[in-house]
């Protein structure tokens, strides 16, 4: 509505994703007109960066003192020309575990605080069962087997990144190991039932459902966010396909 703040998640995507048009353009012109067209929807993306930064630090999430100078020389230094400039969200890869009392498996993170599922960066040279696995043994101690992949989700529109990515989450079942945080990435680890969830749970209401139902053995389609209608324009988000 007309007077009312635009939430912070909203800034974050509006200016990733400008940032984003911006920066492939540059990647792809050879035009100096049109590069200076791109630099000035750069700046516009930055303004609105800056904005949701400071709302951040109010809440005490993010550092203080990041302007829009400081997020466009960020993105232009990670400029590239033609297809390796075509910019696009990043990958990371998450694991859904389950204990034999049903319980599920969390981590809670070093940086932010909140809990999510054992995650992280695709790494080149690894299939993303392989990385699965080795995020699992390295944040929680955990050896795991991947069965299935039961979600792909937008990591900006569950809210626990203020980085573009998408996460392919796999449903896992434990092999051996046990619980041991990473003393870097972690600040806790455990297995919890639905009643005894910890708190805050980065976008939960998002993933919790299909989590505990594939745990349960329940059977499932792959989880995704579906699109906007239209996609880029105001207005509540639909309900996750389940």
């Amino acid at each position: 509505m007309i007077g009312e703040p635009v939430p912070v998640a909203e800034l974050l995507r509006w200016s990733e994703a400008l940032a984003g048009l911006a920066r492939t353009g540059m990647g792809f012109t050879t035009s100096l007109f049109e590069r200076e067209r791109f630099e000035e929807v750069l700046a516009v993306a930055g303004d609105i960066r800056a904005e949701a930064a400071a709302r951040l630090a109010e809440q005490g999430h993010a550092p203080p003192g990041q302007g829009a100078e400081f997020f466009v020389q960020e993105w232009m230094a990670n400029l590239g020309e033609g297809v390796a400039g075509y910019v696009t969200p990043r990958l990371a890869v998450g694991a859904i575990v389950g204990d034999e009392a049903g319980r599920l498996l969390l981590v809670q993170r070093a940086d932010s605080r909140v809990w999510l599922y054992p995650t992280g960066w695709a790494d080149v040279g690894y299939s993303a069962a392989e990385v699965v696995v080795k995020e699992v043994r390295e944040e929680t101690g955990i050896e795991v087997e991947p069965l299935r992949i039961v979600m792909v989700l937008d990591g900006m529109r569950l809210g626990f990144t203020q980085v573009p990515l998408y996460s392919l989450v796999f449903h896992c079942r434990v092999s051996g190991g046990s619980l041991a945080c990473h003393p870097l990435e972690c600040a806790d680890v455990g297995f919890f039932g639905r009643d005894e969830l910890p708190s805050p749970l980065a976008g939960g209401g998002r993933w919790l459902e299909t989590a505990f139902a594939a745990i349960d053995g329940l059977p499932l389609e792959v989880g995704f966010d579906p699109p906007r209608t239209p996609p880029w324009r105001e207005g509540a988000p639909p309900e996750p396909s389940r």
